[in-house]
């Protein structure tokens, strides 16, 4: 009850603002002057320079509904939800879908000067050694993908899956490249694509966030927490990253002496009193307050339901190749499933450890990748068929991939070799796959030169991908914008153009 007093005149203090003086006891022209502040922070709804709406998303402090109520897309899309899967430090293309038979010729030679001139690199210095292809590769599906047998689940899929095999970047440090990836800047400050996602279209379960994170590998991604952070958008729309041992949110279950009716009447009476809030101030962040509170009370029941796999047949855990009694990735990747089964919109996964520079055992591309590949790709297939078997992939899209990709050539370090086989990071080249939700299937875009260095055909950018995915959300990505700053800012920046050929 204390803290419940001690909130109470805390709202008091701060509801005597400057906000609430010019509102109040101005002549007015101080009020008109707040209301331009206010327009450049989205208070007062977004529209473009023609005065027609940018997002079907109605403006928050307008709209009386809750935060992430279930808004229309701005045309029918074929996705409904998506499951990102980021393997954070970033797997070898050539050992695992850019099958480059010419690489392995050049095996052990030195690196072609032209190949370095100009070039930035994260490690190498002076002059590599080329590095052949370290997975075995071979044919698969109707479709006559390459996969590599460092990965023999995924191999049965290949005709679910679109593979983008010319991807680039423009960073190649993995915090930077994480963000650029996933929030479409490579600095700080910018809202996660999940946080779009569920700006845009909210949620379909209001027991549960919109948009869920899970980690795994023991580590979090080199970004933090930034790359599902919700930036300059209401908090309401960040990701909420999930435990997988314990309580699945911290201090998800009620004090000792707390009872559900207790927790509930205090959480009305907070309630109330931040409504007191808003009704002066009108400001949307109270409005998120009032839904997290709310929402964080109906997830002490929906969310450690949602993430108890005990229920799940022995067939189901066998599937993915999962221990119900430890956290994994393979957990996680059916707890995706699970979340999307019950409306969540964006599930994004993080697996650290794909880094293979070469400097041990672990980060070795013959052993610490091949490691990292049998621990996930049993998970990641059974996922796929999971999805497909419930009807659920043709309106889940799943994405696969990392930040960057790897060199051709073996990394060293002051012009020293390396004592494991390792590739550097690259930013001219990657792949990066996608399955369900609108894409072709068993469809193959883009393509490396013969050592897999730079993209030669159909390449993709960043922005690309991002701008790609909206759209088969149901969103133009240049109009689904947030006014901040002055300026209206999406996810792609000023950049970013739709993949047509790989829509199906």
């Amino acid at each position: 009850m204390k803290k419940l007093i001690d909130e109470l005149q805390q709202a008091a203090v701060q509801r005597e603002t400057r906000r609430h003086f010019l509102h109040t006891c101005s002549t007015g022209l101080g009020a008109m002057a707040l209301g331009s502040v206010l327009a450049s922070c989205d208070f007062l709804g977004k529209s473009d320079e023609k005065g027609s709406s940018v997002t079907s998303a109605q403006p928050l402090g307008n709209d009386d509904r809750s935060p992430t109520a279930v808004r229309p897309a701005q045309f029918p899309g074929k996705a409904k939800r998506v499951i990102y899967i980021h393997m954070a430090g970033s797997p070898s293309q050539l050992e695992l879908f850019d099958y480059k038979p010419e690489l392995a010729k050049y095996n052990g030679k030195d690196c072609p000067q032209e190949l370095l001139t100009g070039k930035k690199f994260a490690f190498i210095r002076g002059v590599p050694k080329m590095l052949g292809p370290q997975g075995k590769f071979a044919q698969h599906g109707q479709s006559g993908a390459w996969v590599s047998d460092y990965l023999p689940h995924l191999q049965g899929m290949v005709d679910e899956i679109t593979f983008l095999k010319a991807m680039h970047t423009d960073q190649f440090n993995h915090a930077p490249a994480q963000l650029l990836m996933h929030t479409g800047a490579a600095r700080l400050g910018r809202p996660s694509m999940g946080s779009w996602v569920t700006y845009g279209l909210g949620t379909e379960n209001d027991n549960l966030p919109g948009y869920i994170v899970l980690a795994s590998g023991g580590k979090q991604p080199d970004a933090g927490k930034s790359v599902w952070g919700s930036g300059f958008l209401p908090s309401v729309y960040q990701g909420v990253q999930c435990r997988t041992e314990g309580d699945p949110v911290l201090y998800v279950s009620n004090p000792d002496g707390m009872s559900r009716d207790m927790r509930k009447n205090t959480i009305d009476a907070i309630s109330e009193i931040n409504q007191q809030q808003y009704n002066d101030v009108k400001d949307p962040e109270i409005l998120t307050r009032i839904a997290q509170y709310e929402l964080a009370f109906r997830m002490q029941m929906s969310v450690p339901d949602a993430m108890d796999i005990k229920g799940e047949p022995q067939y189901m855990l066998d599937l993915y190749g999962v221990d119900p009694n430890k956290g994994s990735f393979a957990r996680n990747c059916l707890l995706a499933r699970r979340l999307v089964e019950r409306g969540v919109r964006f599930v994004q996964l993080f697996d650290w450890g794909w880094d293979s520079h070469g400097t041990d055992t672990s980060t070795a591309i013959d052993l610490g990748l091949h490691d990292k590949c049998r621990q996930s790709d049993q998970a990641v297939a059974a996922l796929l068929q999971d999805l497909k078997q419930r009807g659920l992939l043709d309106d889940t899209l799943v994405v696969w991939g990392g930040e960057f990709g790897r060199t051709p050539m073996q990394e060293n370090r002051d012009g020293q070799t390396l004592p494991f086989m390792g590739r550097d990071h690259h930013l001219d080249a990657f792949t990066v796959w996608m399955a369900g939700g609108g894409v072709k299937r068993g469809f193959s875009f883009g393509e490396t030169d013969d050592i897999g260095y730079y993209g030669v055909k159909d390449q993709v950018h960043v922005h690309d991908l991002q701008a790609t995915i909206l759209h088969l959300l149901g969103f133009n990505h240049e109009k689904l914008t947030y006014q901040f700053q002055g300026r209206p800012f999406r996810l792609t920046d000023v950049a970013g153009k739709v993949v047509k050929p790989i829509l199906a």
